[in-house]
C-alpha cells in the first residue's frame, strides 16, 4: 500500500522539478556566461532576487556600466544589459509541456538592430532557420509600389544596410519586426523613402512550433 501511494508522489515531484526548471528566473540564472559575458551567473541571481523583492533590480557590470532587470514573469524577461543593448527572453511552447527559449539581443548603435537565437531549456543552441524565416528590408516596401521609376530607385538607393528591430511580446506568443534603416538616414533621404514603406511592422505568431 505504501509503495502504491509513494510512486505517484514521486512522479509528481519530478514533474514539479521539470516545470520549475523551465521558470524564466531559473533559466536566466543558469544561462551560460558566454551569452552575457559581463554579467556572471551570481549577479544575475542577485538581479532576480532584487526584482522579486520589489526593489530596483540594477547593478554594475564588468563593463563599468549598469545592467537592469526591467521585467520578469514566468515566461518572459527583459534585461537592459548595458546602456546601448537589451536582451529579451521568451519561453515558447512545444508539445508535451516542453519549451524552447527565444533570445532577442538588440544593440542601439545609434538605431536599434536585433539578432535572434533559440535554445533548449538546457541552453543548447538550435538552428534559427528551422524556427523562423527572418524578414528582409524588401518586405517593408509597399506591395503596390512601382519599382521602375527613377524616383523610387533614387530613394531606395539610400537603404544600403538592413537594420531591423525584433521585439517579443511579454503577454502573448508574438514577435514584431520593425524596419529601422530609414531612422539611420538623414531627414531629406528619409522623407524620400518614407512614401514607399509600409506603416506597420511585420508581425510573427508562434504556432506549430515556429514563428509564422
Amino acid at each position: 500500500m505504501k509503495r502504491t501511494i509513494f510512486l505517484p508522489i514521486l512522479l509528481l515531484f519530478f514533474v514539479f522539478l521539470s516545470v520549475k526548471g523551465q521558470d524564466m528566473s531559473a533559466l536566466f540564472t543558469a544561462m551560460p556566461d558566454e551569452y552575457v559575458p559581463y554579467l556572471e551567473s551570481a549577479w544575475r541571481k542577485d538581479l532576480v532576487e532584487l526584482y522579486s523583492s520589489g526593489k530596483q533590480a540594477s547593478l554594475k557590470n564588468t563593463l563599468n556600466g549598469t545592467s537592469a532587470l526591467l521585467k520578469l514573469t514566468d515566461d518572459y524577461l527583459l534585461l537592459q544589459s548595458s546602456e546601448r543593448s537589451t536582451i529579451e527572453m521568451k519561453l515558447l511552447p512545444l508539445i508535451n509541456n516542453t519549451y524552447i527559449i527565444c533570445v532577442v539581443t538588440t544593440v542601439n548603435g545609434p538605431v536599434p538592430d536585433s539578432r535572434i537565437a533559440f535554445f533548449t531549456t538546457e541552453w543548447k543552441p538550435l538552428k534559427a532557420e528551422n524556427l523562423i524565416t527572418l524578414v528582409s528590408g524588401d518586405w517593408f516596401i509597399k506591395a503596390d509600389t512601382d519599382r521602375t521609376t527613377d524616383a523610387y530607385k533614387d530613394a531606395v538607393s539610400q537603404l544600403d544596410m538592413e537594420l531591423i528591430q525584433y521585439r517579443l511580446n511579454p503577454d502573448n506568443l508574438t514577435l514584431t519586426a520593425t524596419y529601422m534603416t530609414p531612422q539611420y538616414l538623414g531627414r531629406e533621404e528619409r522623407e524620400k523613402v518614407t512614401p514607399y514603406l509600409k506603416e506597420t511592422p511585420k508581425l510573427f505568431t508562434w504556432e506549430n512550433s515556429r514563428f509564422n
